[in-house]
């Protein structure tokens, strides 16, 4: 309790304003930056976690040669939350996004790539944006139109939501639900590039089709001799699922949906190693620092067919049990960090923004509470100290009158899992498989943790009713 106590002090001093670390030496000025999400990756998804059966060399050899975080969470076991919490350091609920396709983000919150523009950044986004719509004259039942070039990025190539991962302008055979056509197109999500609906070079793989968007922008910066922010956000291996078939053929053993599930992976790792190989001719790939994570856990339908995994976690997406918030992640950076990191430092996606601003050189404004810190010192000098602040989220959807909420601090994590439970409370340390619920023998600890909790829930609301900024 002295050292909860102690955590508590800690958090009073630097949850809300999160001072960037910028003097710290070490630092090539003005590195290129790319952020690279998987879409509904679980945790036991990749090689470099663990699985035999995936092929992820570029992934594996990445993670090798760079830092891997094991305790690196999404700010939410969803979708577009987290997307929200990567570009702004804040979590969804200071910014009114509770759950997939709700609002978009508010033009007020300042982005990466508004702010690394100041010091001379080309900004690209490419692939899922899934924080507002991209089509001004789309009218549905949630969201709203906020695209990618309203928040800072210069180039642009996105869809809104998911769309599947092989002949994305297509429906898959077999595939009945949303986005569904009798005619065998795909009537969900369509790609926009710089406000322009895309028909062209959409066939085959998603991955690809994707990558072919961002070379051609990273390529430009250089010749440009300017440095770059590309965010990649593939769609893999969101649903519809589906493989082409060089990709089923690497998996001749495996079930039908684990081909199409690990084939769409290993598509996505292969694009990557594309990238890699340009950045490498192109003599930038020391100066480039690579971020890498999914948005959440595995999805639902993949984990109850036995396809998708979270590891050694129990849960999946849509739950705050570890399965569905703890997430693949590295850095790689090959010019600056030491190979062969593996750091169990508790790290989030709110923690790319600060981080990245700490790289750069620039400091959060003093004005904006942010929920994330500079992970610099940990991905370059390997500090591995307690962390000050806590990881909190949550998430909540009027169906079904979800609302869910987790808070980790140290080795104690508070959360009420799913729909239905009560909050509990967990030893991550000695129970990482969440088996043993303490809520009952440690009372006095459980009330402490969801007094922190919410204190944050405060915070949150105060942000998003309009305490940092009008809107």
């Amino acid at each position: 309790m002295r050292h909860l106590l102690h955590c508590k002090l800690l958090l009073t001093l630097s949850f809300i304003f999160f001072n960037s670390n910028a003097q710290e030496s070490g630092v090539v000025n003005q590195p290129n930056i790319i952020l690279i999400m998987a879409d509904d990756l679980g945790y036991g998804d990749v090689g470099f976690n663990g699985n035999k059966e995936v092929i992820t060399p570029q992934l594996d050899d990445m993670a090798t040669n760079g830092v891997t975080f094991t305790n690196f969470y999404a700010a939410a076991p969803l979708c577009s939350p987290t997307r929200a919490s990567v570009l702004t350091g804040r979590a969804p609920f200071r910014q009114g996004i509770f759950a997939a396709h709700t609002e978009g983000m508010r033009p007020a919150e300042k982005t990466i790539p508004e702010l690394i523009k100041k010091k001379g950044y080309s900004t690209g986004f490419f692939g899922k944006w899934h924080l507002g719509w991209v089509e001004p004259d789309k009218v549905e039942s949630r969201g709203k139109y906020s695209p990618p070039w309203h928040h800072g990025f210069d180039e642009t190539f996105a869809t809104k939501s998911a769309v599947p991962t092989w002949n994305p302008t297509k429906t898959p055979k077999g595939w009945t639900s949303w986005g569904a056509q009798e005619d065998g197109s795909w009537g969900g999500s369509v790609y926009v590039q710089n406000g322009k609906q895309v028909t062209n070079n959409l066939e085959g793989d998603d991955s690809r089709i994707i990558m072919d968007r961002a070379i051609p922008f990273i390529e430009q910066s250089i010749n440009n001799k300017t440095p770059f922010f590309a965010t990649i956000w593939f769609h893999s291996p969101h649903e519809p699922v589906v493989a082409g078939p060089d990709y089923l053929a690497k998996y001749p053993n495996l079930t039908k949906g684990k081909q199409h599930y690990y084939g769409c992976i290993t598509a996505m790792d292969d694009q990557i190693g594309r990238l890699r190989n340009f950045l490498k001719q192109h003599n930038v790939i020391d100066n480039t620092i690579i971020f890498f994570c999914s948005d959440n856990g595995p999805a639902d339908p993949q984990v109850r067919k036995g396809n998708a995994s979270a590891g050694p976690y129990r849960g999946h997406k849509h739950q705050m049990w570890e399965g569905g918030l703890r997430v693949p992640s590295f850095v790689f950076w090959p010019g600056q960090i030491k190979s062969g990191v593996v750091s169990d430092y508790q790290s989030s996606t709110n923690d790319y923004l600060p981080t990245i601003l700490d790289i750069v050189g620039l400091s959060p404004s003093k004005k904006i509470p942010l929920d994330g810190l500079s992970l610099k010192p940990v991905i370059l000098n390997n500090k591995t100290s307690f962390r000050p602040v806590p990881i909190a989220s949550g998430y909540q959807r009027l169906y079904r009158g979800t609302e869910l909420y987790a808070l980790i601090m140290g080795q104690y994590k508070i959360c009420i899992p799913e729909k239905g439970n009560d909050m509990m409370l967990f030893d991550l340390k000695n129970d990482p498989g969440e088996t043993m619920n303490l809520a009952s023998e440690k009372p006095e600890l459980l009330i402490t943790l969801q007094d922190e909790l919410e204190k944050v829930k405060n915070s949150w609301k105060d942000s998003r009713e309009g305490k940092d900024y009008q809107w």
